[in-house]
This record gives C-alpha cells, structure tokens and sequence, in this order.
C-alpha cells in the first residue's frame, strides 16, 4: 500500500484494509495514545475509485466509480453500462480506497481530466 497526499493505492484485495480495521475498531492492536474513531470510520463504508481494461481491446479503458466494487464490475460485465457493454469482458486493473463518497467523486472527476489522465498512464495503468 502505497500513500500519495492521503489516498490509500491497492493492487490487492480490500480484504487487507478491512482486517487492519477490525484490529483497529476491537483495540486488540491498538499502541498506547492511539485513538480509535468509531464514528469516522466504519469496515465496509469505503468508496472506490476503479480503472477497468477490456479484454477485447486491451486499449479501451474506463474508469468509474462505487461504494460496492464487486457488485459493480460484475454489472460491467453483464452488460448493465451502456458505455462499457460493447467491449466486455473487463478486467479490473486497479482500485483506489476512499472514506468519504466526496473525496472519491473528486478523484475520479481528477482522474478522467487531462492531466489526471497522464497520472494514471503513468502510476496506475
């Protein structure tokens, strides 16, 4: 897991950020003068930002994004997005972990914007 101005990157499951969390939430791993926000954070609140390829045509991709990442990539690929139904199946490439519904918005509007592009071509593709 890579931190870049406070967004978690993952090339993995969010199996790994749900763990840290139940340990963080029971206090089972929690150091001594650390604070556990119940409040703030809950397992399974997070919001998602997802880069998508098509297997089809490895040079199409799209990026989206979603509270529920499974659930998402499987209506990709049943066709239930009209603007990815033409080329499926897809391939998730990479995924990234917000705690706010916000903060994903913004990136993903960053993501898709000109530069925004020519970060993910070179740190996330």
């Amino acid at each position: 897991m890579r931190s870049i101005r406070g967004l978690c990157l993952f090339r993995g499951g969010a199996e790994v950020l749900a763990k840290a969390a139940r340990r963080s939430l029971d206090g089972s791993r929690a150091k001594e003068g650390f604070t556990v926000r119940t409040k703030s954070f809950r397992v399974g609140a997070m919001h998602y930002v997802y880069l998508l390829r098509s297997e089809v045509d490895p040079d199409r991709t799209y990026i989206g994004s979603t509270s529920d990442l499974k659930e998402r990539l499987n209506r990709h690929n049943a066709g239930g997005s009209i603007n990815t139904e033409g080329l499926r199946p897809w391939k998730l490439v990479t995924y990234l972990a917000f705690s706010s519904r916000e903060q994903a918005a913004n990136f993903e509007r960053y993501l898709k914007s000109g530069s925004g592009r020519a970060f993910a071509r070179k740190r996330l593709w």
